[in-house]
């Protein structure tokens, strides 16, 4: 569904100064970088469940605790740094979803230290450009081929809790598809 703010239409996210800041300047631009799509990933994993503004509103806080999404860095960290992070109420606190962003920073570091990037592994599997811009949300998938095929690589790379459904997403909010609905504002 469209919806209309400040004479914009957009297809998610008005009536939120910073979710329509993620929608018009963030969100389906491409993204590339090991610790930016680091950083996504952990984003969405921890999103999972709950509305995205959420994240975004922590979005700062998380950045702080997991030491700017620093792959190396948060590889590095220890059970007691999941006993910091599991008090730190700036993030979402779930035990699994920490563990999560800790095991996918380690996963980075040996792709990389293997001589390939998550970067190029992403990208990789980006589909082809859609024919024709989706009319509304009923048209947008959850899941795509491309998602489970990502999905299935990255598991076998040692990441955890990337679902079809989660690098789906993780694929629209890094431009690897633009999903934004016929006449939002930012159909370029």
């Amino acid at each position: 569904m469209i919806t209309e703010t400040n004479d914009l239409l957009r297809c998610f996210g008005a009536g939120d100064p910073l979710y329509e800041a993620y929608h018009d300047d963030e969100w389906g631009h491409p993204v590339h970088g090991d610790d930016a799509l680091y950083e996504r990933m952990v984003l969405e994993g921890f999103q999972s469940g709950l509305a995205w503004v959420t994240i975004l509103r922590k979005r700062e806080a998380f950045r702080e605790a997991f030491a700017r999404f620093s792959p190396p860095a948060v590889a590095a960290f220890t059970e007691k740094d999941v006993e910091r992070l599991m008090e730190d109420a700036g993030i979402v606190r779930n035990r699994r979803k920490i563990e999560a962003a800790i095991t996918n920073a380690r996963a980075v570091v040996a792709l990389q230290e293997a001589g390939g990037s998550l970067d190029d592994v992403v990208w990789s599997h980006r589909p082809a450009p859609r024919e024709s811009r989706p009319a509304d949300w009923t048209e947008v998938p959850a899941s795509t081929d491309e998602s489970k095929a990502l999905a299935k690589e990255l598991k076998s790379l040692g990441f955890v809790f990337v679902g079809p459904t989660t690098m789906y997403a993780l694929m629209q909010a890094c431009g690897l598809v633009d999903d934004h609905i016929a006449g939002c504002v930012a159909v370029r």
